[in-house]
């Protein structure tokens, strides 16, 4: 019999890859140097393996730590800003 499952929700942090080098090292810093950059690109080292982050793209990390590209239409009808609970902005952690 098919059930109906609602997604938990979950509170990820990420960032928008601009093309910017100075963006790229951050996002390298981000994830651990699990990225590898060059000619507007980013390789990211997930656990499926390595995956393309294009210009556009968000970088999320998610539940367990682990990073990821996601297309920005797929992240805008996934996900939508929430404002820190402590009135700060979020950490890098």
């Amino acid at each position: 019999m098919i059930k109906q499952y609602r997604k938990k929700p979950v509170v990820i942090k990420a960032v928008l890859w601009d093309g910017e080098n100075s963006t790229a090292s951050f996002i390298q810093a981000w994830c651990s140097n699990k990225v590898e950059c060059g000619n507007g690109l980013l390789n990211i080292h997930t656990l499926e393996g390595i995956m393309r982050a294009d210009k556009g793209d968000y970088i999320i990390r998610g539940v367990q730590g682990e990073f990821y590209p996601c297309k920005p239409d797929i992240f805008k009808a996934t996900y939508e800003e929430v404002a820190p609970s402590n009135g700060l902005e979020s950490s890098d952690e």
